[in-house]
């Protein structure tokens, strides 16, 4: 994927933040609206990969507009941006954005990758045995290591990972939920680095390998017996690509070398 100096193609949270704090300040200094600009500013993924910030409420009552009105201000400026698909007012008062690539396209083998203080404690509660569900790392290195195995038996038969950067929608709820966990995930390592603190970044990373679990037995990626490969297939495909990195990148950040084959 081609990325435009300057642009967010391949954004988080953290970026995104402070694209929206740019566009306060630059709405201020032309005059559209008059509000303290914030220092910080809260961006969330939801579950549809897109991302939303409730600023426009908090900004409604210093700019004597309503808050729907801040966010059209807001929205039209982070539009212009390189890398930004669409940016609205949505429900009360929320800004949305929408990224012009779906975020399995976004997901690389940089993704969310922080470095983090030296000496960071493995986490207590996850232990190299038992190798059973009960045990939560293991639930993350299975999850790992079955998205490893759709990538094998893909390539077995002859299916790729998705390269176009508008493969099908996922609409289906457990997957829409997974998205929103892996949007979610390079704010989680930023957080654990800050902080001194990886008990946040793996419970999201055991989030992430819950979820996986739960489509990988109800959205199969991979086509069964007769059945024609789709283009949901492809899709998923690339879903399961961006859990292995997501979740690859996650246990390597803890000390751990991912392992394919459990």
């Amino acid at each position: 994927m081609h990325v435009t100096p300057g642009s967010l193609a391949h954004v988080s949270p953290g970026e995104l933040s402070s694209a929206v704090i740019a566009a306060v300040r630059d709405a201020v200094a032309d005059g559209d609206i008059s509000v303290p600009v914030p220092e910080r500013v809260a961006v969330e993924a939801t579950a549809t990969g897109d991302y939303a910030t409730p600023l426009p409420l908090r900004l409604a009552r210093a700019a004597g507009r309503s808050a729907p009105e801040v966010a059209a201000v807001l929205a039209k400026r982070l539009a212009r941006r390189p890398g930004v698909r669409a940016a609205r007012a949505t429900g009360p008062g929320f800004l949305t954005i929408t990224m012009d690539t779906p975020l399995t396209a976004r997901i690389d083998e940089t993704y969310g990758v922080t470095a983090m203080p030296e000496n960071l404690p493995r986490p207590d509660s996850w232990p190299d045995r038992p190798l059973t569900f009960d045990n939560p790392g293991f639930r993350v290195r299975f999850a790992y290591a079955r998205a490893s195995g759709v990538r094998r038996h893909a390539a077995d038969l002859g299916l790729h990972e998705p390269h176009e950067t508008r493969p099908t929608p996922l609409e289906e709820p457990r997957e829409r939920l997974l998205l929103a966990l892996l949007a979610d995930f390079p704010y989680r390592a930023e957080q654990a680095a800050r902080r001194r603190d990886p008990s946040p970044f793996t419970r999201h990373l055991e989030r992430i390998a819950d979820a996986y679990h739960d489509v990988h037995e109800h959205c199969p990626a991979l086509p069964k017996g007769d059945e024609p490969v789709g283009e949901l297939h492809i899709a998923r495909l690339g879903l399961a690509r961006a859990v292995r990195i997501v979740l690859g990148n996650g246990l390597r950040m803890l000390g751990e070398m991912p392992d394919d084959r459990l």
